[in-house]
């Protein structure tokens, strides 16, 4: 199979280039190399290569001659640093999706794999002993000051019980990026039906790994700890550190990617299916912290009771349906992956992926 894959040169995309290549497939990349997201001229992947911005539509266009598939990654990823960043945001992951789906469109390409996030749902699903199942609020900026970081119940203001969201929860974003990747779903969900296509949303968790970008505040939470620790600093830990996320190795992430592509063709047509991507073992961030400084032999760390707007407390997913329906199963365990994270480079800052 033919895949174009946008943003194949960042850190998740040239990780799926290599497991497509590793299972007989043909990746073609396009990729902008933006000096936002490479400062540095990254390693190419031994692929056919066009540098390109997804945005650009008769690039687009050229890129998709012959191919089958397309595994959409190219995007501006984590929460930013204001609201000032909005309209990057949203040229480059609504439009620059609009753009590649409307050339898909025109094309005949009918199977998409896109790469979506689990920061989608916002805040996790919380059950109060009273109430059942609830969806608190936004945290107040009061409340997070005063150390208060569980979300109450919003009935009866008890505290809740975190649990595991399924892909059928009521969406919630809670930053930009939430937003623009929300409305990226729904772009491919219109795209599938006005074209008979195909379309899969993979909900990427924590995405971690070799190759993940350094010092910037775009990356995740494990890329900063990491950047600290390589300078002989201690991690900062936000909050108490208790907040509960699902770390997940990029290769794995790689491997669902690869699945999908290979199964979205038999899906039923003028569909777009979410499907949650992470390990199924839910860490604490400190415990993450903890575990990745004692895995490099740096200094234990910190827990500063800061915090930053729009993050969510718990998100959690169950990823059921991804192992039920098409067969994945993640293979990196949270203290391997994390003893290899540690050892492993990482890239120049970057403030986008793709």
């Amino acid at each position: 199979m033919r895949v174009l894959v946008t943003g194949g040169a960042g850190f998740i995309g040239s990780h799926i280039v290599t497991a497509l290549k590793d299972r007989g497939h043909h990746p073609v990349v396009l990729d902008a190399l933006l000096p936002a997201a490479h400062p540095a001229a990254p390693p190419l992947p031994d692929v056919e290569f066009l540098r390109a911005d997804v945005r650009d539509s008769d690039a687009v266009r050229a890129a998709l001659r012959g191919v089958d598939a397309v595994c959409h990654q190219a995007a501006m990823v984590g929460l930013g640093k204001d609201f000032a960043d909005a309209p990057e945001y949203v040229g480059c992951n609504d439009l620059g999706t609009a753009v590649l789906l409307a050339e898909m469109a025109a094309a005949g390409v009918r199977e998409l794999v896109l790469a979506g996030s689990m920061v989608v749902y916002g805040e996790g699903r919380y059950e109060c002993p009273r109430h059942g199942v609830v969806r608190p609020g936004p945290r107040r900026t009061e409340d997070l000051a005063a150390g208060r970081f569980e979300p109450p119940c919003p009935d009866c203001g008890t505290a809740l019980a975190p649990g595991l969201v399924g892909e059928d929860a009521p969406t919630d974003p809670r930053s930009v990026y939430a937003t623009t990747k929300l409305a990226q779903e729904h772009l491919a969900a219109s795209w599938a039906r006005g074209t008979q296509g195909r379309a899969v949303s993979l909900r990427y968790h924590n995405v971690y790994g070799p190759g993940m970008p350094r010092d910037t505040p775009y990356a995740g939470v494990a890329s900063y700890f990491r950047s600290a620790l390589a300078r002989g600093e201690a991690p900062q830990v936000f909050e108490d550190g208790a907040q509960r996320r699902d770390f997940v190795h990029v290769t794995d992430v790689a491997s669902a990617n690869a699945v999908a592509l290979e199964a979205v063709g038999g899906m039923s047509a003028g569909t777009m299916t979410a499907y949650n991507t992470g390990s199924g073992e839910p860490h604490t961030v400190g415990e993450m912290a903890s575990e990745l400084a004692s895995a490099y032999g740096g200094p234990a760390p910190v827990v500063t009771g800061e915090f930053r707007l729009g993050d969510v407390r718990h998100i959690t997913a169950d990823s059921a349906r991804l192992r039920g329906e098409l067969g994945w199963r993640p293979e990196v365990r949270f203290a391997d992956g994390m003893a290899e994270f540690a050892r492993s480079g990482q890239r120049a800052s970057a403030g986008s992926v793709g």
